[in-house]
């Protein structure tokens, strides 16, 4: 039997734009709370180091027999 379609609903009814927008506003509220994070030169270098080890010990398991 056919599934009755459903409206969607929340944000699935929202244009990729309007969500955009949305979430856009949220970003700035959380900054201008002082709630959100802003990664210093130092972390993202961390984090940017970390992936790449990762990245590479997944390539070497890969190859692996």
């Amino acid at each position: 039997m056919d599934q009755p379609i459903r409206a969607k609903r929340g944000f699935a009814a929202l244009t990729a734009e309007a969500m955009r927008a949305i979430a856009s506003k949220g970003g700035k509220a959380a900054h201008a709370s002082g709630r959100a994070h802003v990664f210093t030169t130092a972390e993202a270098k961390s984090a940017a180091r970390k992936s790449v080890e990762a990245r590479s010990r997944r390539a070497l398991a890969s190859q692996a027999p």
